[in-house]
């Protein structure tokens, strides 16, 4: 298992390398980043197993074309892919592109981090563990239960957990149960792929971020006005965070080189807060 997700305080990482080991199976614990020093260990190491978001896994794939390496000369069979919400076409695109089959995972800190749901072989919706978790889906704006299959907000009460149980946590991702039995055999209640979330919150690179996180740390700056954009791309495959931000008047008239030191200090202060490096405007 060659395990491309953050380490550090990100519960991803971390948890992906306890359950391949638990499980016995040889890990590689490269974490994110050195692309191409993650297509020659996938090399020389024989992975079979690849875990990281589904937005790298397309970066890998075009690292792969660059360097010329044949998809064939590599032993991948299986994708992990979450931490970010992708579509099917992206799926598509990296099981054509990396020569694997590609399998959805739910997870979040609260809840043990990546060990919530999980899709089986015929990809008709995400097992919940639903021994560890309690799963409800209620509607975002009264808490009330909604039909079986109806799209709502997803709320987990954990069953197991001692340090912090928590009882019907409001997770915000929005979603639907499917309570029929899988042709797999498994009998736990599965859940629809996230469709999107009831507040603002972004993920990018597998990271929460909040708008008002990006707010607060503009308003540290007297040299700028309270107006912004947050503008959020993904070229080549990966995601991107730019901030846009006014200056005022009066230090705009100071011209580039104060204007360079302040984007250097924002751009600074932003990646302290929100984990992310973005551009600053």
């Amino acid at each position: 298992v060659q395990n491309a997700f953050g380490y550090g305080l990100f519960t991803g990482g971390l948890g992906f390398h306890m359950g391949a080991e638990k499980i016995g199976a040889t890990l590689i614990p490269v974490a994110t980043g050195l692309s191409q020093r993650q297509i020659m260990l996938m090399r020389d190491l024989g992975t079979t197993v690849l875990a990281c978001t589904p937005s790298y896994a397309l970066t890998l794939a075009d690292v792969l074309a660059e360097t010329g390496t044949d998809r064939n000369d590599l032993r991948l069979r299986v994708g992990i892919h979450g931490a970010e919400p992708w579509t099917e076409g992206m799926r598509r695109q990296i099981e054509e592109r990396l020569g694997l089959e590609t399998f959805d995972n739910y997870g979040l800190t609260e809840m043990f981090g990546p060990a919530v749901a999980l899709e089986c072989v015929y990809h008709h919706g995400l097992h919940l563990q639903d021994d560890l978790f309690y799963p409800e889906v209620v509607d975002p704006i009264t808490g009330e239960p909604v039909e079986a299959g109806e799209t709502g907000e997803l709320v987990l009460t954990s069953l197991v957990r001692t340090g912090m149980p928590l009882i019907r946590y409001r997770t915000r991702d929005l979603t639907a149960l499917i309570p029929e039995p899988c042709r797999c055999g498994r009998t736990s209640v599965r859940m629809q792929r996230i469709v999107g979330r009831v507040d603002d919150m972004l993920v990018i690179r597998g990271v929460n971020v909040f708008p008002s996180q990006i707010e607060t740390v503009l308003l540290e700056f007297g040299e700028l006005a309270p107006h912004y954009q947050i503008i959020v791309d993904r070229p080549k495959n990966l995601d991107t965070l730019e901030v846009q931000v006014e200056a005022s008047e009066e230090f705009w008239r100071q011209g580039e080189e104060p204007w360079a030191q302040l984007q250097a200090k924002l751009r600074a202060r932003l990646t302290q807060v929100i984990v992310v490096t973005p551009e600053v405007t």
